[in-house]
Order: C-alpha cells, then sequence, then structure tokens
C-alpha cells in the first residue's frame, strides 16, 4: 500500500485503468450541467463543459441529446469563449447566453459580454439577437408566445443602457473602485455587492433575422425593476407566464435591522403595474414556477431558523389573479425544492433529499401525500414534456456524475438509464456500498463507504472519513470538487456519512445537532467510522479526515476532539466562531442560531474549535482562498496562526484568487496533488513530497 501513489500518476507505458489514477485525466472529463427541452419533446440540449486548448479553464459547449436514446449526442456549438443557459422558444429555435463576439462588430467593439445568441431550429449559423454594454446574465421565456425577458445590470440612477455605460466608464476613468454602502450586506458568497444591481428587462417578441443590406428593427429594453436596489435587487430567480402576460420574481427586502429575507412580487407585462403576491415575515418565498394555463403559482417556502428551531421548507400553491395561498405539501417531513407543474397542470413535480439521495416527487394540487419515483441517484435540472409523456432531468450519485435520462411521469421506484452523453464515466476504481451505524441516542446514521479495488480482509485499504458542509445538506450526489474517486484510486477507501444536521432524514434528525455542532454531529461522525473500522476490508491503524466549509468546521472540531486519526485536511474551515458570525457574508443566518455573541455567548464559547486548540496533536492541512466571503480568509489565517505557535505539525495551501471553491483546473490539480501528498506521509508513511508546482 505504501507505493500506492507513484503508479496512480505514471504518465507512460500502459493507459491507466480509469481516469482516475492520473489527475490530468480527472481534470480533463467532460462535466455536464442544465438542461433544455424543446416543445416538441423532440431535442434536448445540455451544456458540457471541457477544458480549453491550454488547459487553463473550463469552457461549456451546448451539445444536443436523443430524447428517445437513439442517437449519439451531438455537438451543436463551438464558440471560443463557450456557451451556456440554454433555453427553447416555441418554434423550436434554441437561445443561449454567450460572450463569443458580434461577428458584424468593428475593430474597436472593445470586450464582447454575455450576449443572447439564437441556433434557428430549422439550423443555420448562431446569430446574436441581444446584447448590452454590461452583459446579459439570464434569460426567460413565455412557453406559449415566445415573449422574452433578460436578466442585466444597471447602474444606480441610469435611465438606460447608454447612460448605464457611461456611469461605468466615468468610475473606470477616474480610477474609482470604491462602493458605499448604506445596508447590509455587502458582499455574497465570491462577489462584491454594487454599485450596479441586477434588473429584469422586458423584451417581448425577439428581433427576426433581416435580410443584408435592410434595416433591422431594435427591441424595447423596458426596465420592469425600475426600484432594484441594494442589496441583491431583482436576480435570476425569474419566470414568465406562459401566456406572456406575467413576471414573478423572488425580491430580496430587508428584515429587520440587518437582517434580509426573500417575498414574491408579480408584475402584470402590460401596464408595468407590481403587486407583491407572498411576503410571509418569517419565512423567504423563492423557486415560483406558473402553471401550464398562466393561473397559478408554485413556490417555496423556506421558514426562517431561530434559536430554538431549523428551518421547515414546504410547498405553496399560490393562485394568480386573487393571491389566495394553499401548503402543498403540509406536513412532509422532508425538503421539497424546484417545483414544476406537471403537463396537464393537475400536478407538481419536485426535488427533494431523502436518506441519502435526492429524490423526484409528485404531488397532486386536490392533496394527499407526496408520492416518491425515483429510487437511487441524486436528481436535478428536471425538465417536463409539454405532452405529458416523459420527464427528463440529470442524474448522478457517487457511481456517476450527472448524466440525462428519460423517466415516467408517474411510475415509482424508478431508475433509469442514461441517454446517450458525452459525460458518461467509463469505469471506476472500486465499488460503492451504504454503511449503516447507530449513534450514541439510537439514531441511525447513514453513509456512503467507496472501497478500492483489491480491498478486503487480506488487504485492508486505509480509510477517509470525508464530512459534508452545509451543514443543512446531505451526501448524496456527484462532486467534482470532491471526488472520493480519486483516493480510491490510491488505495483509500473513503467514507461519507450524514450526521445529525443533514437534512433528507427528517427535521427531528436536524433538530439532534442544531446550535450544538460539537454534540451529536461529531459522536454520530465517530459512531460511522467505528461501524467502517469494524469492516474486514478497512486497516483502522491507518485513518485520516477532511472536510471542507462546515466539513471543515467538524475536521477542526475533531482535531481538538481525538487523536484517532493519522492526519486532518480543513478547506475554507471555521475555527473562531465569534469572529465568523460578524466578517461571513450573511451574518444575520448563522446568528439566528447561534445568537448575538454579546448576549448570548454559550453557544459560541461551546462549540468553537478555537477555545479547544491546546488538544490537538493530529498533523493538519489548512486550505483556504483569499477571494471566499462565506467562509472569510481570517478564519484560516487564524488557525494556521494557533497551529503553527502551538508546534503542531501543519501546511498552509493558500489560494489567492479563489474563493470558497476551487475552480480552475489548474489549481484544482494543485488541490488534489497536495491532499494526496499530505495523506501519503502521514497516513501511509511515505516521505513527503512537495508538488512540483509548489
Amino acid at each position: 500500500m505504501s507505493d500506492s501513489a507513484a503508479p496512480a500518476e505514471q504518465t507512460g507505458g500502459t493507459p491507466p485503468p480509469s481516469p482516475f489514477h492520473r489527475i490530468a485525466d480527472f481534470v480533463s472529463l467532460p462535466r455536464l450541467g442544465g438542461l433544455a427541452l424543446s416543445p416538441d419533446g423532440t431535442r434536448l440540449v445540455t451544456s458540457v463543459a471541457t477544458l480549453d486548448a491550454e488547459g487553463k479553464k473550463w469552457q461549456s459547449a451546448l451539445w444536443e441529446v436523443d430524447p428517445a436514446g437513439q442517437r449519439e449526442a451531438r455537438r451543436l456549438t463551438r464558440g471560443a469563449t463557450g456557451e451556456s443557459g440554454p433555453v427553447f422558444t416555441p418554434t423550436g429555435d434554441l437561445l443561449f447566453l454567450s460572450a463569443r463576439p458580434d461577428p458584424d462588430a468593428g475593430k474597436d467593439a472593445g470586450e464582447p459580454k454575455g450576449s443572447l445568441w439564437t441556433l434557428p431550429a430549422g439550423g443555420g449559423e448562431a446569430r446574436l439577437v441581444l446584447q448590452r454594454p454590461s452583459g446579459i446574465a439570464g434569460v426567460a421565456v413565455a412557453a406559449d408566445t415566445g415573449d422574452v425577458a433578460v436578466v442585466a445590470s444597471a447602474m444606480p440612477g441610469a435611465a438606460d443602457a447608454q447612460a448605464d455605460e457611461e456611469r461605468r466608464t466615468a468610475r473606470k476613468d477616474a480610477g474609482v473602485s470604491a462602493v458605499l454602502h448604506e445596508s447590509y450586506p455587502v458582499r455574497f458568497w465570491d462577489h462584491d455587492l454594487g454599485p450596479a444591481v441586477p434588473h429584469v428587462f422586458w423584451i417581448g417578441p425577439l428581433p427576426a433575422e433581416v435580410a443584408p443590406g435592410a434595416p433591422a428593427t431594435m427591441p424595447e429594453w423596458r426596465d420592469l425593476t425600475p426600484d432594484a436596489g441594494p442589496p441583491l435587487g431583482a436576480g435570476d430567480d425569474i419566470d414568465l407566464s406562459p401566456d406572456g402576460r406575467f413576471l414573478v420574481r423572488s425580491e430580496d427586502v430587508a428584515d429587520g435591522p440587518a437582517g434580509r429575507r426573500s417575498r414574491l412580487v408579480l408584475t402584470e407585462i402590460a401596464s408595468g403595474e407590481t403587486r407583491v403576491l407572498v411576503d410571509d415575515p418569517l419565512a423567504d418565498v423563492t423557486g415560483a414556477r406558473f402553471s401550464p394555463d398562466s393561473s397559478r403559482l408554485v413556490a417555496v417556502r423556506e421558514s426562517a431558523s431561530t434559536f430554538a428551531e431549523p428551518p421547515d421548507y414546504t410547498l405553496l400553491l399560490v393562485d394568480v389573479a386573487t393571491g389566495q395561498i394553499r401548503e402543498l405539501t403540509p406536513g412532509f417531513d422532508r425538503w421539497p425544492s424546484a417545483p414544476q407543474f406537471s403537463a396537464d397542470g393537475t400536478a407538481v413535480y419536485f426535488l427533494a433529499d431523502d436518506d441519502g439521495r435526492h429524490a423526484l416527487f409528485r404531488v397532486g394540487l386536490d392533496g394527499g401525500t407526496p408520492v416518491r419515483l425515483t429510487d437511487q441517484g441524486a436528481y436535478s435540472d428536471l425538465q417536463v414534456a409539454r405532452d405529458g409523456s416523459a420527464l427528463y432531468a440529470l442524474r448522478s450519485g457517487y457511481d456517476t456524475p450527472p448524466v440525462p435520462v428519460r423517466l415516467d411521469p408517474e411510475a415509482t421506484g424508478q431508475d433509469p438509464a442514461p441517454l446517450p452523453n458525452p459525460g458518461t464515466i467509463p469505469a471506476l476504481p472500486g465499488t460503492l456500498r451504504e454503511l449503516d451505524a447507530t449513534a450514541a441516542d439510537g439514531s441511525r446514521v447513514q453513509s456512503w463507504l467507496v472501497l478500492p479495488e483489491g480491498a478486503s480482509a487480506e488487504h485492508p485499504a486505509p480509510l477517509v472519513l470525508w464530512i459534508h458542509g452545509g451543514p443543512l445538506m446531505s451526501w448524496n450526489s456527484w462532486s467534482w470538487r470532491w471526488t472520493p474517486w480519486v483516493l480510491a484510486a490510491r488505495g483509500y477507501a473513503v467514507l461519507l456519512p450524514n450526521p445529525g444536521l443533514s437534512q433528507g432524514f427528517g427535521r427531528d434528525f436536524v433538530r439532534r445537532g442544531w446550535g450544538e455542532w460539537g454534540a451529536d454531529p461529531y459522536t454520530d461522525l465517530m459512531a460511522a467510522v467505528d461501524a467502517a473500522e469494524a469492516l474486514p476490508e478497512i486497516d483502522q491503524t491507518r485513518t485520516a479526515a477532511m472536510g471542507g466549509s462546515f466539513g471543515g468546521y467538524m475536521a477542526n472540531w475533531v482535531a481538538t476532539q481525538t487523536d484517532r486519526f493519522k492526519a486532518i485536511v480543513t478547506h475554507a474551515s471555521l475555527w473562531h466562531l465569534d469572529a465568523f458570525s460578524g466578517t461571513t457574508d450573511a451574518s444575520w443566518y448563522w446568528q439566528r442560531e447561534f445568537g448575538d455573541p454579546l448576549t448570548e455567548p454559550k453557544r459560541y464559547d461551546q462549540n468553537s474549535p478555537h477555545r479547544y486548540a491546546d488538544a490537538i496533536r493530529t498533523p493538519m492541512l489548512v486550505i483556504h482562498g483569499d477571494k471566499d466571503y462565506r467562509v472569510p480568509i481570517g478564519e484560516g489565517l487564524r488557525l494556521w496562526y494557533d497551529l503553527q505557535k502551538r508546534g503542531v505539525p501543519s501546511k498552509f495551501l493558500y489560494f489567492p484568487d479563489e474563493n470558497h471553491w476551487v475552480l480552475t483546473p489548474g489549481n484544482a490539480r494543485i488541490w488534489y496533488e497536495t491532499v494526496i501528498a499530505f495523506l501519503a506521509e502521514h497516513v501511509l508513511g511515505e516521505e513527503w513530497e512537495r508538488p512540483e508546482l509548489l
């Protein structure tokens, strides 16, 4: 086992048995995302990201998949800057976003921004149909009329695109980058907010292609959100009614002195009149989608968490004309998301975490218990055929990255085979199994366990405990950033447990860790490790733990509570909870659970790993990106200093230009190479080998 890492990176001789044995091969794998289904149900389009020619970034292109599963997938676009966001018009034309240059623009046109392009249903070259100096960030199409609305940012006080561009140019020419904030927050995940904010513009019918030399019809850009303001304004959570009469969107509003929540607002297109449709002072309401006849909406209600209670989710059915609201999933002990109406409007499909899967459900509008339609896997990007004959989605799991599948609209227990696509993995370096453990209070703790090829009682594998982030999520789907198969290819078994706070096991399971992250979530993890180490295929003398975000917090907590692991890797991790709660991008969210640290310090004191730093004996690899606004870099810097001054064997992998995630191919390779080298040193007993480019 001590030489297991070396063959995995060999570049000559026999080809490796899987793309996970060489990091370069893994990073080069195509990655599918998003789906669009044509109105007649004969065309299914997805976005496929691959490495660009220089290998420095992932670049997306549009591919067509045969919904019937008979033909091989074919590539539709080859723009130098990539394409994304496909959506069909009622006539079958394919719209997409791209920053490719306008072929008719002059040499002084400047750097192209994201614009709206179309591929005609009858074939031919892609054509530019809409552009704006600031770029276009999103698009919605009315399913029956083909009317279009787009999302684009605008500077405060800019009446039109020309004024917007003049204000941006004036700031640039004056060397001004400052932003004056008058409300909280000031940034979100990985980007600063302001001074420009997203607006929704009504375009109506798209301009038709004109003959050479003929005058082009310029579309009207009517701002449906003239009062959009900080911090988030009108985002991309929008939907147009099929008849083109209404636009619904989530609007971000103040909730107390420094909090935010979302409500639903409805705009009548013809008059521009906007009214609040759903405004719940105790919840966020998002994800609204229209019924096929445009008369109703379905939306997701997330109750605001409190010091005593975690959030809860349900679906709301809203009458557009009267504003009457009815709960569609009362008593359903799972958290629904991404709802869509059935083709005939008599039911709603939605997704929800359930027992370590992200399943597809159906619930009738007349009430009743939601019915789970899928067995294994995690589903996303649901598409409903307009004739009601089928559903399409991307299915993933720890045995497959996202691939397109066809589903029956009503059958239960489905686990469909993938449609021919460019993203299917040819081989995996091991096997996947499900593993249950019993927590100290008798609760079931579900896990996924990846076993490398050759693991047996005679040749037990070292174990890596991989802790998920969130914390209100669960291990259930493929992740390119957290792929256990890269470690499996190097001989490690990887345990992916869902401890207390994980969703998909009922609200009571979340309550077990609410405000007490260092209690049941920790003991649940240790119970899962105990169950894995009891297997004959696992070498309990060679184990490690790792995690990112909340998983990084738990990795830090593990380091302060036990020395059973040979090494710990902590990525984008929380270390000093009091400091984190005031510097993260959404402080109000976390302080609902933990309280104000000045007046209610108990939970911070009991659950902050930094208070127990003196107990750490395990070698640690700290990883953090400077552009991480969810868990600011100060957390990683403080942890690193606290380890160094106590003489704990440790390393700090720092990414000046990455955020909460590591998103560029070169840095992703370095991330995996460093983690592998660190584990090899401390778990396998090999000599430390510094990655070549570090």
